[in-house]
């Protein structure tokens, strides 16, 4: 059942004016999230932590918040206005970076952390939701994957860039700051990277709330609400479509494993196999990431527009398996090279095709649910993604370095096994979902044939 005619879409030069701000937002956020990992040894000194009570300050108070919350925020983006919601989302997390330069115990800067997970989780589902509704469907892949990159750039600009505020405040003295005071040079740190964000809110003031676009029933009732399904209904629908959901889910938290065990252990691979220095891993592992993640993720993008373009409707999915495949093939391959030079050579494709699947996850599911649903529905997504990537793919290929060969230098054979396991568990998923995925996005074509 449909509900109407849709307003006509906005011009191709706003819209893309929108994707270039949501991508400046996710770009600072992963700058925000992922800086601490720079300061472990001034925080741990300053603060008499353990590496254990750093690593819950850097990972879980984050992590668990930043997932959870993703679920209520989710709901709430499919019924309010996003673009309001998003800025909330993008002053907290930026109070709450810069308040961690505040902090002097664990639990102060736990707390702060909180925050910032909290703040990041009102983001991705309501930004994938607003591209979608600025973008015909044919249309969605390379914004949303440029909108995705952040994940690359970010990542790439908070590991260089940090890098060198580290090494810059590298036993510097404490800095007086007005009204502050004296702080520790790793606490103006998180003041440097956390108040810019303030910028971005009032960027976020020239972006317009779109039109809610794809918004069909979700029962046979034609008297079911539409709008703003109840929770039974929204659960009644996902539990109707729960193969082609799971196949989704599933992959691409696979695909994501992959990601977070490669881009952990990494530097630590060079470091431990070629006797390289941190500096000297961090900064060419941190090049590739920044580029050729970011061109990735964009290449994703084009190729799924392309073969969609074809007539081929399971294109987001198709492509993710091709990534998948170069995954296991590459990153097989570069961990076993008899020297750094050829390790690099190799890593490098390993990080494009990693890249790849990123901004095709949520733009596949996109592509299949109601635009009443999908705030909800990538919500969830990103809880299985980050709960299974994040908390899986660095512990797999430690466990397997630690309990398998019992030898620290053995990383480069754990990082090989893993690449093989993991990937062919992705193939695999993403594979048995495409004939399941094809028949929903036809139905959801159909649903909303008169509106497209």
């Amino acid at each position: 059942m449909n509900t109407g005619v849709e307003a006509p879409y906005p011009s191709a030069k706003y819209a893309w004016y929108v994707v270039v701000v949501l991508f400046i937002a996710y770009t600072s956020s992963f700058v925000d999230r992922i800086i601490m990992s720079l300061l472990v040894e001034p925080i741990k000194r300053d603060l008499l932590l353990s590496d254990t009570q750093f690593s819950l300050l850097h990972g879980f108070a984050f992590a668990i918040f930043y997932t959870l919350m993703g679920l209520p925020l989710g709901w709430l983006a499919d019924r309010s206005n996003r673009r309001r919601l998003i800025s909330i989302g993008i002053l907290l997390w930026s109070i709450m970076t810069a308040m961690c330069g505040l902090t002097k115990t664990f639990t102060t800067l736990f707390i702060a952390r909180i925050g910032v997970g909290i703040g990041e989780a009102a983001l991705s589902p309501s930004a994938y939701s607003m591209i979608s509704d600025y973008f015909p469907k044919e249309k969605r892949g390379v914004p949303i994957g440029m909108y995705s990159m952040g994940v690359f750039f970010g990542g790439g600009i908070a590991f260089i860039l940090g890098g060198y505020v580290v090494q810059l405040t590298a036993g510097a003295t404490d800095v007086v700051l007005p009204l502050i005071g004296a702080v520790r040079p790793w606490q103006l740190t998180f003041f440097i990277v956390g108040l810019p964000g303030l910028l971005i809110v009032l960027l976020m003031l020239t972006v317009k709330e779109p039109a809610r676009r794809d918004v069909v029933s979700l029962t046979d009732d034609p008297q079911s609400p539409t709008t703003e399904p109840t929770i039974r209904e929204a659960l009644s629908f996902v539990i109707r479509n729960m193969r082609v959901y799971a196949s989704v889910l599933i992959g691409f938290a696979l695909l994501a494993t992959s990601s977070y065990g490669f881009f952990t252990w990494s530097p630590s691979f060079l470091i431990r196999t070629y006797g390289w220095q941190a500096s000297e891993a961090g900064y060419a592992f941190g090049l590739i990431v920044l580029t050729l993640g970011t061109g990735g993720t964009l290449l994703g993008g084009v190729l799924a527009d392309r073969i969609l373009a074809k007539g081929r409707l399971d294109a987001k999915m198709r492509v993710s398996l091709y990534a998948g495949a170069a995954t296991l093939i590459f990153g097989s391959i570069a961990p076993l090279m008899p020297n750094a030079t050829l390790a690099l050579l190799f890593l490098a494709p390993t990080v494009v095709s990693i890249g790849m699947p990123v901004g095709l996850g949520p733009a596949a599911l996109n592509f299949i649910t109601p635009n009443q649903l999908r705030g909800q529905v990538i919500a969830l997504y990103l809880f299985a993604v980050n709960l299974i990537g994040l908390g899986a793919g660095p512990t797999i290929v430690a466990v397997i370095t630690d309990f398998g060969f019992g030898d620290p230098g053995a990383v480069r054979y754990s990082l090989a096994i893993f690449a093989v396991v993991i990937s062919a568990l992705a193939i695999i998923a993403v594979a048995s979902g495409l004939k399941v995925y094809r028949a929903r996005a036809r139905d959801m074509l159909s649903e909303t044939a008169h509106l497209t």
